[in-house]
């Protein structure tokens, strides 16, 4: 076997209760590497055109990369998937960080692929190479919270073990919930959570002691050496950046200069208060210090603390910057403190905060506008600016209790039963992130192609757009923004393969990744290889859902973005100009109308 693996999965039927140990296929892992790549391999391995989100075959798979577990900076993520998610109908997938994916890994196994439904809540105990079925019938209908500190201790080793579980939201099926580890980190988008909630399966604890080993230890630990001095050099990532000394808010203040901080469903871009809400802020009013994913020098997480008023919050972490704008700016709120609580309560209830928030945001529209019938909302005043309604939303949606009903459907269907279905920001039912993408081009392209939908992590050409890295984009251009746009996306999916984190990007390139790698697995890698191999992952993802029905037609962005300029602001009067790129985009890809050629699938060795 490749060093840096263990070389065997779990497969767990919930049906039947049955567990069994498979070895990992070398040459899947050559081929897709780990992490997202085996992820899809797997579901593409038994695709049903057919499958429905919570059909018993709907597979569910952690799998971890090469990566993941050594002395790699940010060596701590692993992917989850699912052959179809309930939120988007594509397939599902998600990335996590923490420590959840290395303990696996110590544990004996690179993946567990769950089948089936139990009969009863249980869950999943895996310590030091030994895994059971257990039975959770006293945690179902608990927080994330309180599932993660029942369990923590249950191998009587706390310090190597980690706790992934799902909260109330899942168990009732919400269609945008995340599943959680360390409880704080979250593979959050695509509704991963509901499909592990269907299944009756709380949670998955991971123990272990025994490290994997790199083919080449010395080699890799020059190249580590060399990717960490560019690491820690980097204006964003260094001990110095910006996101070990602000995290993720730091973008705040940055977008909102740009008029690209959207605000009210979308219908604005400038927040005048974003500074009250910024990065910046938080460092000054709530942070309590800072916290890290297993095995990473940026240490972006923030710990945070409300110490008392209407929204005290004790000891919580972040939040990040897309959940400070979707339940700030994108619902007219400015207060923080506010922000910190709407954060603690998605997680311990297990909702991702994009959904959640444009969920709300798109309803407080459709109060404005008229669309939604004051009885419906049953007492709850859903407006721009109403923090007590967007924090009633949240737990009323968690356990869809009155109007908690029509939201715990996402901003799709509830703006499609309303009426008025161009009020939701989304592309292929997901909700867009913090970037409005008519005064960034390339973030609108991506959101536009992105498999999962709409989202910003896929081919994050924000980098180069608005931080200037690797090189300054224009972002009101559109000049060379698919053939950009084509290589973050196809980076990100090797980056998700290998079990690192994507805010490596702002320092490396595909050189160092393929060379810590080379290292690891013994593997003969170079940066085309290892883009080749992300443009495989891309492109089998893509053409499961062309098998699903996805085409040219989902390829777009809601028509706000396209039709109504910028109202004021410093990008005011620009527009998204998407459809003036996508052909470049399906050319260069070697797609037609939104799929993969026969001749691009044998190029890849998909056909």
């Amino acid at each position: 076997m490749l060093g840096a693996y263990t070389g065997k999965m779990l497969e767990v039927d919930l049906g039947s209760g049955k567990l069994s140990d498979v070895p990992l296929d070398e040459e899947m892992a050559k081929t897709y590497l780990g992490g997202k790549g085996l992820g899809l391999k797997l579901v593409y391995d038994e695709f049903r055109p057919d499958m429905q989100p919570f059909d018993p075959d709907n597979l569910l798979i952690f799998a971890t990369g090469p990566a993941t577990g050594l002395k790699i900076p940010t060596g701590g993520r692993y992917n989850i998937v699912c052959s179809k998610s309930p939120q988007t109908g594509t397939v599902g997938s998600g990335n996590s960080g923490g420590k959840w994916g290395p303990y696996l890994k110590f544990a004996g196994y690179d993946a567990v692929l769950f089948r089936g439904i139990s009969k009863t809540p249980v869950y999943l105990n895996i310590a030091d190479g030994k895994a059971e079925l257990r039975d959770a019938s006293d945690l179902w209908g608990l927080t994330v919270f309180a599932v993660t500190d029942e369990l923590s201790e249950i191998n009587g080793n706390p310090k190597k073990t980690s706790v992934a579980c799902i909260g109330p939201a899942a168990e009732n099926l919400i269609p945008f919930t995340g599943i959680m580890n360390d409880k704080y980190r979250t593979a959050g988008r695509t509704g991963l959570g509901a499909v592990m909630g269907s299944k009756k399966l709380k949670a998955v604890v991971v123990t272990g002691s025994k490290r994997v080993e790199p083919a080449n230890p010395d080699l890799l630990k020059e190249r580590v050496r060399v990717s960490m001095q560019k690491i820690r050099e980097n204006p964003v990532t260094g001990p110095k950046g910006g996101l070990h000394t602000y995290g993720t808010a730091v973008l705040v203040n940055i977008l909102n200069e740009h008029g690209a901080y959207p605000t009210r469903n979308f219908r604005e871009a400038y927040f005048p208060e974003a500074d009250e809400q910024s990065g910046e802020t938080l460092v000054e009013k709530y942070l309590t210090g800072r916290s890290g994913c297993w095995g990473c020098p940026i240490i972006c997480g923030r710990k945070s603390d409300v110490p008392e008023g209407p929204y005290s919050v004790r000891d919580s972490e972040g939040p990040e910057y897309e959940t400070i704008f979707v339940f700030g700016s994108n619902c007219g709120i400015t207060e923080l403190d506010a922000l910190i609580k709407a954060n603690h309560l998605c997680d311990e209830f297990g909702l991702d905060t994009i959904s959640m928030g444009g969920t709300i945001a798109c309803a407080m529209e459709l109060v404005e506008s008229g669309k939604i019938p004051e009885e419906k909302l049953q007492g709850l005043n859903l407006r721009f600016g109403d923090v007590g309604a967007m924090l009633d939303a949240i737990w009323r949606t968690a356990y869809k209790a009155g109007f908690g009903a029509d939201l715990a459907l996402g901003s799709k269907k509830l703006a499609e039963k309303y009426g008025a279905p161009e009020l939701s920001m989304t592309v292929k039912g997901l909700e867009l992130p913090a970037y409005d993408p008519r005064p960034i081009q390339g973030i609108g392209l991506n959101y536009a192609t992105a498999n999962r939908g709409g989202d910003h992590v896929y081919g994050y050409t924000i980098s180069p757009e608005i931080l200037g890295l690797p090189e300054k984009l224009d972002p009101a251009s559109i000049e060379d923004k698919p053939r950009w746009t084509i290589l973050l996306q196809d980076l990100a999916s090797a980056v998700n393969s290998a079990g690192v984190c994507l805010f490596t990007t702002f320092a490396l390139g595909l050189p160092e990744y393929a060379g810590m790698l080379e290292a690891a697995t013994g593997q003969a890698l170079d940066a085309d290889k290892l883009l080749k191999l992300g443009e495989r992952v891309t492109n089998l993802e893509r053409l499961m859902n062309n098998m699903y029905g996805f085409d040219r037609k989902q390829d777009t962005l809601p028509k706000r973005l396209l039709k109504e300029p910028v109202p004021f602001g410093p990008a005011k009067g620009q527009l998204s100009r998407v459809p003036e790129m996508i052909d470049e985009y399906y050319r260069l890809r070697g797609w037609v109308d939104g799929k993969p050629t026969e001749e691009k699938l044998k190029e890849l060795g998909l056909a």
